[in-house]
């Protein structure tokens, strides 16, 4: 018999989709260098964004796209959601050293507190949706 599915794993697995699809838009605006996205968007940051390494800007889409993935998967009810969350969160990791270890200027020389609060969220969501789909794959309740 198979088990009716928590009404939670919905809601989180459209709330996921929803907030990553804001990060794919912003990639994509970005990466395409849409002219009225990036006019939003500060001189020394949009510099600083176009500075990017070809292996920092892989990270990124990465970290994005397989969030995505991870989310469509979660609403499939697919237990592979968990390590593919866990690959966009080790992308972001990588993309993060760069932003704030190995960059001129750090990212924290360039963000406001309430970007450093976003980008704070970014990891908290992230890091709870690989619990969040793990404790549903062990409770049987992804296939």
């Amino acid at each position: 018999m198979e088990r009716k599915t928590p009404w939670h794993i919905w809601v989180v697995g459209l709330l996921s989709l929803l907030w990553h699809a804001g990060g794919a838009f912003d990639y994509i605006m970005s990466q395409t260098k849409n002219e009225n996205y990036l006019a939003m968007i500060p001189p020394e940051q949009l510099a600083w964004l176009e500075s990017f390494p070809t292996w920092v800007t892989a990270a990124w889409a990465i970290s994005i796209w397989s969030a995505v993935l991870g989310s469509l998967l979660l609403l499939m009810r697919r237990k592979l959601a968990t390590p593919v969350f866990a690959v966009s969160f080790a992308a972001m990791i990588a993309t993060s050293v760069h932003n704030i270890v190995l960059s001129d200027p750090s990212a924290l020389d360039l963000m406001n507190g309430g970007q450093l609060a976003f980008t704070a969220a970014i990891f908290v969501v992230g890091a709870l949706l690989i619990l969040y789909s793990g404790v549903q794959a062990n409770a049987g309740r992804l296939r």
